[in-house]
């Protein structure tokens, strides 16, 4: 394993615990529920903390990936993962069960903007698909092992879901230890710092043959485009193609329901005629198949392209969420469980394979860190809505309803795909820049 793919492993690290986080709580939601004797609407917003967390910890990520450098800022990441673990375990009422889950979210957020981009800013063109969808691998990872902590130690005590929260704790400090080693961006170092001797060095442990080249064409890039642009310039018309495509790609990722399911999951396979403990269970496999695929993905990426990803995920999607819909309407329960994998399937073939790539790629660098935080913050606000809402949803709307309109969403994400999505496969940075900002 090369230098640039062992830094991009360990920044990939923060996407294992933002799986984690995310899908850790599945467990604990129906315990947190009833050991506070919370309502609807309040058990949504104590479910939802960590994502409004994670909207804040997106959408300002990007000033200290600018500030102070991606290193730091994936530093800073660990202690906030580290800090809500404990406290969440710990916590002794709603209100300190939300702060300590917003501080969670804060890491999610940050970590969506800063390790995707420090990856791609590392990685050779050729590869650099495949090593920032190891980000997405990640998080599927930690979503799979959230999901088998969570039936390892379903049961075990009514304090279960205290020591569910708290196993966070191990990989944070594991990421943090971790993130020491590994180098500042060199594209960081040219722009924001003039450490020109410091990133020739890491680019010839990325690329030797290609370190003038690089260093020539990211210094091209800082005298046509500013070495950082501030929000106003950056929602100016100069950059709206990337911008736009960076939110719709976020906005139906999330649209397709696949955090509502993962937050859910027991409760919906409960929902379907499955007993708690099979409900658990049955997480583990949705665990299993998403990192299957995302591995499938992972292969497939620099192959086949973006845009031939997305389309088999947006077919794909729309049969798995439909016939998800008629097993629902005809009380066919037994084709619910089926259908849902296959949609975890699809999604993290697709969507969940391109996501964080693709954002990573279709902004400029003086643009990267605030386009990262556009789509992430977007991708993050429709999730944290839908999980608000989920609880009141799944009280009052017949499933049937709620799995039609995310298949509806993906007819016109298929749409979008179709006369949109430009393909990033096999270019440079500068040249998908380049590009795109001549075509806004």
């Amino acid at each position: 394993m090369g230098s640039h793919a062992r830094w991009a492993l360990v920044a990939a690290l923060a996407g294992f615990l933002f799986g984690f986080d995310t899908a850790v709580i599945s467990g604990a939601e129906q315990a947190v529920q009833r050991v506070w004797n919370l309502s609807d609407a309040m058990h949504g917003l104590a479910i939802s903390a960590a994502l409004w967390g994670t909207v804040v910890g997106a959408l300002l990520g990007g000033w200290p990936s600018d500030r102070f450098g991606p290193k730091p800022t994936l530093i800073a990441i660990g202690v906030l993962y580290a800090v809500s673990a404990i406290g969440s375990a710990l916590a002794w009422d709603p209100t300190s069960f939300i702060l300590f889950r917003l501080i969670g979210g804060l890491g999610v957020g940050a970590s969506s903007v800063a390790a995707p981009a420090y990856i791609a800013e590392i990685a050779p063109k050729a590869q650099r698909g495949r090593l920032v969808a190891l980000f997405q691998t990640m998080i599927v990872t930690g979503i799979l092992v959230a999901f088998a902590t969570n039936w390892l130690i379903g049961g075990t005590g009514s304090d279960d879901w205290r020591w569910m929260l708290g196993a966070e704790v191990v990989p944070a400090l594991a990421y943090l230890a971790a993130t020491f080693a590994i180098p500042e961006s060199p594209r960081w170092l040219l722009l924001h710092s003039g450490r020109e001797a410091e990133a020739r060095s890491i680019l010839a442990r990325v690329n030797p043959a290609a370190v003038d080249e690089t260093v020539a064409a990211i210094e091209a890039e800082a005298r046509a485009e500013a070495r950082s642009i501030t929000w106003g310039q950056f929602l100016s018309k100069h950059y709206r193609r990337p911008a736009m495509l960076a939110f719709l790609i976020a906005f139906f990722n999330q649209l397709s329901g696949i955090n509502a399911i993962i937050y859910y999951a027991p409760r919906i396979f409960e929902m379907s005629g499955a007993g708690s403990s099979t409900a658990l269970l049955a997480t583990v496999g949705i665990g299993v198949v998403n990192l299957v695929f995302t591995l499938t993905g992972l292969m497939l990426i620099d192959r086949t392209g973006r845009k031939f990803l997305m389309y088999l995920g947006s077919f794909g999607y729309i049969v798995s969420l439909g016939m998800t819909a008629y097993g629902f309407a005809v009380g066919q329960f037994a084709l619910v469980l089926p259908f849902i994998f296959a949609f975890i399937a699809v999604h993290a073939i697709g969507q969940g394979a391109v996501i964080w790539v693709y954002i990573s790629e279709i902004f400029p660098s003086a643009a990267r860190a605030k386009g990262q935080s556009l789509g992430a913050g977007t991708h993050w606000v429709f999730a944290a809505l839908l999980t608000l809402v989920m609880p009141v949803v799944l009280a009052k709307v017949s499933p049937v309803a709620i799995f039609a309109f995310f298949a509806a969403m993906m007819v016109l994400q298929l749409v979008w795909v179709r006369f949109a999505m430009v393909e990033t496969r096999g270019r440079s940075l500068e040249n998908i820049a380049a590009d795109l900002l001549k075509r806004a």
